[in-house]
């Protein structure tokens, strides 16, 4: 059954401390209201927005309020300023021939402080198609890389760590060999500390190269499930956070970072051995003997969600998937002239636009990953993401023909609330065998 269902507005209030667009202990908060109340609106017809500002709770008054509009990640079109006339006031959004978002983005001086804001409307978006085309031998592309990844032996070290365990959760950081001899990847996993046979939740992790530890998400162990957060670069994920910047700095940023490492060349693109690797974790997964032989289940956000999904499409044994705002989807869609997904090849990066680049693209894009899925998916993402932009989510869903569910939260920026980490679980649940 196919299913979307939209929070209720009045959250963005209760979720505020988690929000980029209402910063935590600001002494300013935005309220933009678009004129349809799910921020969508058809082909062609016009969208505005209602803003109001408060000042320590106080509403604003005859305050001049400076805006720019335009398509999402691209420059704006139109510019202009407004007066908050008894405390509001309201924006011309204007429309689009073609699906996709507009963004507004507000600003404000008061008191000597500068004060920002932004938020999207979309048009159409369920008409959103990729850009990205299917390679004629991307199936036998990674079933080679497949086969040959699975010569490599099974190795892994596993060692408890305490100061992640309890009374309830057991938990070990596990040491990997993954898809080639000496090639390893780390993780933390954590298991229910009681008798019986379990679900198993693989995890990937979001994107860069920084410290993890699976506190966030203990939940999951403490309510039945096995969980595995694994990181993909074969670096200790204990290490001190100053340790990780020098090396962050050496290969995660700019063009010398690991998302376009390789990029001319499909097998020689550094992701390929990340997504092996991510295959070659579920082969030890399916190994414990706290496995309950039956249900497992991808699970991720951003990089994490984009990986989750096409760990999903990679491996038949994979149950069901669960992702927010995955990253690695539609990456050249800027060539169509609109937002393409994260890592933003055509803002952060030079000389991205060749043939032998856009051709690699396609060979690791979660749009041609989709096509693959045949088990059921849950996705949830926010409108005001710039990191992963609701273009490209909604473009994943759109290219999913498989039993599928949304949870689309619009006031979102690049995050989710607790409430919906709890929620991604209860669905989780609700497709085990």
């Amino acid at each position: 059954m196919k299913k979307i269902s939209f929070l209720s507005l009045l959250l963005l209030i209760i979720c505020s401390g988690y929000a980029e667009n209402y910063p935590y202990r600001s002494n300013v908060l935005w309220v933009t209201t678009p004129s349809n109340s799910n921020w969508l609106y058809q082909l062609n017809e016009e969208a505005r927005i209602t803003v109001s500002l408060y000042e320590y709770g106080v509403l604003q008054d005859n305050i001049e309020i400076g805006y720019h509009v335009g398509p999402e990640l691209f420059p704006s079109e139109k510019s202009g300023t407004v007066t908050l006339r008894n405390g509001e006031a309201e924006i011309p959004i204007g429309s689009m021939s073609k699906p996709g978002f507009r963004d507004c983005k507000l600003e404000i001086e008061l008191n000597g402080v500068e004060y920002k804001h932004h938020i999207k409307v979309g048009f159409a978006p369920e008409k959103l198609k990729p850009y990205t085309q299917f390679p004629d031998d991307f199936v036998s592309f990674w079933n080679e890389a497949k086969d040959e990844a699975a010569k490599c032996p099974m190795v892994y070290e596993k060692t408890f760590v305490p100061e992640y365990s309890s009374n309830k959760v057991d938990c070990y950081l596990i040491k990997l060999q993954a898809f080639k001899k000496k090639e390893y990847v780390y993780g933390y996993l954590t298991l229910p500390k009681k008798e019986g046979k379990f679900p198993v939740v693989f995890s990937p992790p979001g994107a860069g190269i920084k410290p993890m530890n699976p506190m966030k998400d203990i939940f999951y162990a403490e309510g039945g499930c096995i969980r595995f957060d694994m990181e993909i670069h074969g670096i200790r994920p204990n290490l001190d956070r100053e340790t990780y910047r020098e090396i962050s700095q050496a290969f995660g940023q700019g063009n010398n970072s690991y998302l376009v490492n390789g990029l001319d060349n499909k097998d020689s693109y550094y992701m390929k051995k990340v997504y092996l690797s991510c295959v070659r974790a579920l082969d030890f997964l399916i190994s414990l003997p706290e496995w309950d032989g039956k249900n497992l289940i991808a699970q991720g956000g951003s990089q994490g969600g984009a990986l989750a999904l096409i760990t999903t499409a990679l491996d038949s044994r994979v149950t069901a998937c669960a992702a927010n705002h995955p990253a690695l989807s539609d990456m050249a869609g800027f060539k169509a002239g609109r937002a393409g997904g994260y890592p933003h090849f055509s803002l952060y990066f030079d000389g991205m636009d060749t043939p032998e680049k856009i051709n690699t693209m396609a060979y690791y894009d979660v749009v041609n990953f989709a096509k693959l899925i045949n088990v059921p998916v849950f996705m949830t993402w926010g409108y005001n993401d710039n990191v992963c932009p609701p273009t490209t989510s909604y473009i994943i869903y759109n290219t999913l023909n498989c039993d599928k569910e949304a949870l689309i939260t619009p006031i979102n920026e690049h995050w989710i609330s607790t409430t919906t980490r709890h929620q991604i679980l209860d669905w989780i649940k609700t497709q085990l065998h």
